[in-house]
């Protein structure tokens, strides 16, 4: 058997009915339907006020909207939206105030109301966010197996200059590699640190980052041009989880000191301050004992790696069951006939693609798998799972 349906409207007249034979006070009248006894004496007020027909369903909208936007308001602020179509509510509101001071506007908020009830406000497209690899877990049982960098937190020298240390540790001995000052985080000097770095150090088998500028970017496989470098050189860029520095806890730890005794207070311009961090990096390397590493100093066990900084990068090689394709300066390839976007940071560059299923290709940059490439989509899907956009 269905079950029986009833629509609000009927709902009321039945209640009508049934007041209107007398037998049930209002209260248990209004029990019986399942209503407040102010509902109830509001259907019976309408009912012997107009009718049947003020049982009907009423709007809840106000019937006078004082503060409403006028006519000739609203049209002069789509008018001036559609000479130009970039201006934004505040600079309507200035334009409009100035040249029409007698018209009543609206505030920014209701003018952000107006234009997008017209169709004037395009939406932007929510940039789908490239996942991450989780926690690293590379073995440390020897020097340069994974070295850690980051920007300490800038501050400012006594002339009043912004102070950037870039610094970089070995994790299996402490050891300070360098403590740099810089004046931001751009990708070119904080390169030529690295190449100074690797030539005077050798390179490490990782680099353990952030995921900040110029490490990473929201790219496929977190590259930046400075960590895709890295990986032309044989250095594995390792990103910790956002928001985790923990997972690169020596590393702040070494901050924390580095911040004390460096900093407070800081020098009187960013010369004299970086003669204070070579004071403390000598110190810290070769006279500070370390508890963590049973009161040795970091120098006394710390090595330089045996692979040297090449002069010149080689080509990169991929296995002879791999395809390989050129990405462009648009930063993505050519498959089948159809372009894919693979990511700006190796523009100029090599990747190889190994196929793993019908349809699907693992898509490498040298060592390092950066997605798979699923033709049905012509997109690709980064290590984690995440369907690349074009960045």
């Amino acid at each position: 058997m269905p079950w029986s349906e009833t629509t609000a409207m009927e709902q009321r007249i039945q209640f009508i009915i049934d007041w209107q034979r007398g037998r049930l006070t209002m209260r248990d009248l209004c029990a019986i339907h399942n209503v407040s006894r102010k509902t109830g004496y509001k259907w019976l007020e309408r009912f012997l006020r107009v009718g049947p027909e003020g049982l009907e369903e009423r709007s809840h909208a106000a019937t006078n909207v004082h503060n409403k936007t006028s006519e000739e308001a609203e049209q002069a602020l789509l008018q001036l939206r559609l000479r130009h179509p970039s201006w934004g509510a505040k600079k309507l509101l200035k334009i409009l105030t100035e040249k029409r001071p007698a018209l009543i506007l609206p505030g920014r908020s209701t003018v952000c109301d107006i234009l997008s009830r017209n169709g004037l406000v395009t939406k932007r497209p929510r940039r789908r966010a490239i996942g991450h690899p989780g926690r690293p877990g590379s073995t440390i049982v020897l020097p340069n197996d994974v070295w850690s960098a980051d920007f300490k937190g800038e501050f400012r020298t006594g002339d009043g200059i912004y102070c950037y240390p870039l610094t970089v540790t070995d994790n299996f001995s402490r050891y300070l590699l360098e403590c740099q000052g810089l004046g931001g985080t751009a990708i070119v000097p904080s390169k030529a640190v690295f190449t100074r770095v690797f030539k005077e150090y050798g390179l490490p088998r990782r680099i353990r980052t952030d995921n900040g500028t110029p490490f990473a970017s929201n790219s496929l496989g977190r590259l930046s041009k400075l960590s895709a470098w890295w990986v032309r050189l044989g250095v594995l860029p390792e990103f910790i989880e956002p928001g985790k520095p923990q997972q690169n806890g020596k590393h702040e730890r070494m901050h924390r000191t580095l911040k004390a005794e460096t900093t407070k207070p800081p020098a009187a311009n960013c010369r004299a301050q970086q003669r204070k961090f070579n004071t403390f990096r000598r110190e810290y390397n070769e006279e500070r004992p370390h508890e963590a590493i049973d009161m040795n100093t970091p120098a006394q066990l710390y090595q330089p790696s045996s692979r040297e900084m090449p002069n010149k990068l080689l080509p990169l090689e991929y296995p002879d069951r791999f395809e390989v394709r050129y990405v462009s300066a648009n930063g993505g390839i050519r498959w089948n006939r159809k372009w894919v976007n693979v990511t700006s940071a190796i523009i100029g560059e090599y990747v190889g693609l190994e196929e793993v299923d019908d349809g699907q290709w693992d898509v490498y940059f040298g060592p390092l798998k950066l997605g798979r490439l699923h033709e049905r989509l012509m997109r690709i899907e980064d290590a984690n799972g995440k369907l690349k956009r074009r960045v």
